[in-house]
């Protein structure tokens, strides 16, 4: 039973998970930030696109 005990003790203590968890969120929120950018360049490289194509006519 102390076994057990112990190994539900060193279960409880270990912060590995907790950072892997925090590391985690840190790349989604930089995933996100990193999508949100590339959509905005996407929109005006397409305005910009638009106004020379039109140019051309």
């Amino acid at each position: 039973m102390r076994k057990f005990a112990a190994l539900v003790e060193n279960f409880v203590r270990d912060q590995r998970g907790a950072t892997a968890i925090e590391y985690t969120f840190i790349a989604a929120l930089m995933s996100v930030a990193t999508i949100a950018a590339m959509r905005q360049i996407g929109l005006s490289v397409n305005d910009l696109t638009s106004g020379v194509m039109a140019g051309l006519k």
